[in-house]
């Protein structure tokens, strides 16, 4: 697997990027890690990096997108944060990506059974946890659930992620003019997915 380049890089699409993200996914899921030397892509991109996609994911240890994307040295840029929240410095992360490093898709990674998702339905308060979790409050509010709203319901649970990653992708666009301007000329896309941790599968949504 060779490394990215400029060149490949440029003649990406955000619909290839994706393609090969859901390929990569479907090696992971099978236990079929695509043939690469690191060491030598150490030396390759020790000049330069032109990754094709950011994706913004949970700090959860389960969630790397490097190994679930089966990615090498080079090809994505990864933002982490817990409840893969959007904020300002991750806006400017991913402008940097896109607008200067060439970059084509923006993932919104959520995942199942994801921690910072289940303290936001229990309304959990710790130190600056809270404000974090507070961010994640309006996913809570937007589901419509009748019966346990707690975190102990894991399928209200489920829907407050995936609804958190939803609003995630029209904030990006909501509020980072930049991305929202390429993505209107067709230069990236932003699109959402969710990780199952059970299974190491990841489904877009479109």
């Amino acid at each position: 697997m060779r490394t990215q380049t400029k060149e490949t890089q440029a003649v990406l699409t955000p619909a290839k990027v994706k393609e090969i993200l859901a390929e990569g996914n479907k090696r992971f899921v099978n236990n079929l890690k695509a043939n690469r030397n690191l060491l030598q892509q150490v030396n390759e991109t020790s000049t330069g990096q032109f990754p094709f996609a950011i994706i913004l994911s949970c700090i959860d240890s389960r969630t790397s997108a490097e190994l679930i994307f089966d990615q090498g040295l080079g090809d994505i840029f990864s933002a982490r944060i817990a409840g893969n929240i959007v904020n300002e410095d991750i806006l400017g992360s991913m402008e940097f990506a896109c607008k200067v490093a060439g970059s084509k898709l923006v993932v919104v990674l959520g995942h199942t059974r994801c921690g910072a998702v289940k303290g936001a339905c229990d309304h959990v308060e710790l130190g600056n946890l809270t404000g974090l979790i507070k961010k994640i409050a309006p996913s809570v509010d937007a589901v419509k659930y009748e019966g346990d709203r707690s975190s102990k319901n894991s399928e209200f649970v489920e829907q407050v992620a995936e609804v958190n990653v939803h609003k995630a992708v029209d904030e990006i666009q909501e509020k980072s003019p930049v991305l929202a301007e390429m993505m209107k000329n067709g230069e990236i896309n932003i699109v959402g997915a969710m990780y199952d941790v059970e299974t190491g599968a990841v489904n877009f949504y479109e």
